[in-house]
């Protein structure tokens, strides 16, 4: 890790439960949404509080569509540093609720997740503010790279078969990426898993680059979508997502809001209650396992034998109450 563990500032983030998807005994679930704000972004904003509080920032500013804004409020409220987020004006009450609990300072933008992006941005520059970016800033990557360190302690000390991901600012896939790497790179483990990633339909802008063989994101018209921590049409790492993905041989599959809805629900009937963000990948696994993708496209067929592998894990990442709105949790 690039800095040492402050015990004044964790939260004993880390080692989320894995457990065997019920009717689906090739699938392992890891329940990040167990994570003590709710959502794997504790893995990132743990290591940037931390800097942070070793650089002696006073002041620090991220831009968010919930989670993060909500993980970086908390940490850096540990480390007594005031803390400012931007978030679309659309963002769940529940992720809202927790920012403000934990003393931060929310700005709500009208508008896109882009016009958000923008308007922190605009406000980045101020002297002695830090900009706690979990889309720009690498020690957040080195975070959530214990997400892919974990799997491989918790597996026997070795790697899956396959990895199925959410992607919206691909701070997972880069996180895991650079995880499985440095393993392999260190002869831990003998391969790099399959990156398998999932957008939702109404907002695939990787989606769509990779079924065109495209090396950067394709503008797109946001249609809106209930998974709104993966709804960003201009990912501003695209190409390094991208990249990252084609590396280990694999591609990303967009799923419709009924089938993401869907997915909540079955996993809600398993115990598992989670946003509709990280329901995306459970409709990618059942969509494969039924053979019903949302589009019939190349990237469906050359996702779906990776789905449908030995050993394949997929991320829980943020919980249901951050998103209390009942999609389809009765279907």
């Amino acid at each position: 890790m690039p800095v040492p563990q402050d015990p004044t500032i964790s939260l004993g983030e880390g080692m989320s439960p894995i457990v065997v998807a019920a009717g689906h005994p090739n699938v392992r679930l890891k329940l990040d949404f167990l994570m003590p704000t709710l959502s794997f972004k504790d893995r990132g904003a743990v290591v940037l509080a931390t800097l942070a509080k070793r650089l002696g920032i006073d002041a620090a500013m991220v831009d968010s569509s919930g989670n993060a804004g909500t993980a970086v409020a908390a940490y850096f409220a540990r480390a007594n540093i005031a803390c400012t987020v931007y978030v679309p004006a659309s963002t769940s009450s529940g992720k809202l609720s927790q920012m403000r609990a934990h003393g931060a300072s929310v700005e709500l933008v009208p508008g896109t997740r882009a016009d958000t992006s923008a308007a922190a941005a605009a406000a980045a520059g101020e002297p002695g503010v830090m900009y706690a970016s979990h889309v720009y800033h690498p020690y957040f990557l080195h975070g959530v790279k214990t997400y892919g360190y974990e799997i491989w302690e918790q597996s026997g000390r070795r790697l899956p078969d396959t990895i199925v991901v959410p992607v919206g600012n691909g701070t997972m896939v880069l996180g895991c990426a650079l995880a499985f790497n440095e393993l392999v790179a260190a002869g831990l483990a003998d391969h790099v898993p399959v990156l398998i990633g999932v957008q939702a339909e109404g907002c695939s802008p990787l989606e769509q680059a990779m079924e065109l063989g495209a090396t950067a994101a394709l503008p797109v018209e946001a249609a809106g979508t209930i998974a709104e921590g993966i709804a960003i049409a201009a990912p501003p790492r695209g190409r390094q997502i991208l990249a990252a993905i084609r590396a280990t041989g694999g591609t990303i599959v967009a799923v419709t809001d009924p089938q993401t809805a869907a997915a909540r629900s079955d996993l809600a009937r398993q115990g598992l209650f989670v946003e509709p963000t990280s329901a995306v990948c459970w409709a990618a696994v059942l969509a494969a396992a039924a053979d019903s993708p949302a589009s019939p496209n190349s990237t469906w067929a050359a996702a779906t034998p990776h789905l449908r592998a030995a050993d394949v894990v997929v991320p829980l990442c943020g919980a249901g109450l951050k998103s209390p709105k009942d999609t389809g949790l009765h279907a």
